[in-house]
């Protein structure tokens, strides 16, 4: 993937490692959060609560709060989940290969300080954004922090 900026230089606090057994995992989610966020799922494409949101702010794991993706860093692609053409910083999000669905193999975006699958990124699909990628988040995975974004 592309580097984007840097959290030290954009004076945010570096991202933190989160470790939680399953069961501390599982009695903070609710069970739609817990398939996603610690078993990879994906929520159902048009339900999210934040697929058409287009509110100010800073979007957040909701499995740590750390920050991921800043509001004005989200656009509408129309595929059903809320799409981001970059992260907030490179160091808030790990990649993966993912090879789940045969002969379609994807990136995968985990939230780097808690492990926390997040979604997909896809490349070159012609959205004319400032990277052509398309983060494909699951609302279920985030919490919208009002504000500057």
């Amino acid at each position: 993937m592309e580097q984007h900026q840097n959290s030290e230089a954009d004076g945010l606090n570096p991202v933190g490692k989160v470790v939680k057994s399953e069961a501390e995992w599982r009695a903070q989610l609710d069970d739609l959060e817990y398939q996603v966020l610690r078993q990879a799922g994906t929520e159902r494409p048009f339900t999210g609560e934040y697929t058409d949101t287009t509110t100010a702010g800073i979007y957040r794991c909701r499995a740590c709060n750390t920050e991921l993706f800043r509001s004005n860093q989200k656009f509408s692609s129309n595929c059903g989940w809320p799409s981001f053409f970059a992260p907030l910083a490179e160091d808030r999000v790990i990649y993966l290969h993912d090879e789940s669905i045969p002969g379609r193999p994807r990136t995968e975006v985990r939230c780097a300080a808690c492990d926390s699958h997040l979604g997909h990124v896809f490349a070159g699909e012609g959205y004319d954004t400032p990277t052509d990628l398309r983060y494909c988040i699951n609302s279920v995975c985030l919490t919208l922090e009002e504000g500057d974004g």
